[in-house]
């Protein structure tokens, strides 16, 4: 899969201090990418959309953590 037209964001949820951060691709057809701020050649998560959608939902149903 050619993932060099990813579109990188910082997740709306990380936090401002350069701790726990996250990026997220969601441009590519049928995945969504997610990858560690501070070690972006470190690995790739892969999900399928609707997979990652459960997730987004579940995580605003459970709210912050820590």
């Amino acid at each position: 899969m050619d993932l060099s037209g990813a579109r990188w964001r910082k997740s709306t949820r990380s936090s401002g201090n350069g701790g726990a951060c996250v990026e997220v691709a969601d441009n590519l057809p049928g995945v969504v990418l997610v990858r560690d701020t501070k070690d972006r050649d470190g690995g790739t998560l892969h999900f399928n959309p609707e997979n990652w959608q459960g997730f987004v939902n579940l995580a605003k149903q459970i709210g912050p953590v820590g």
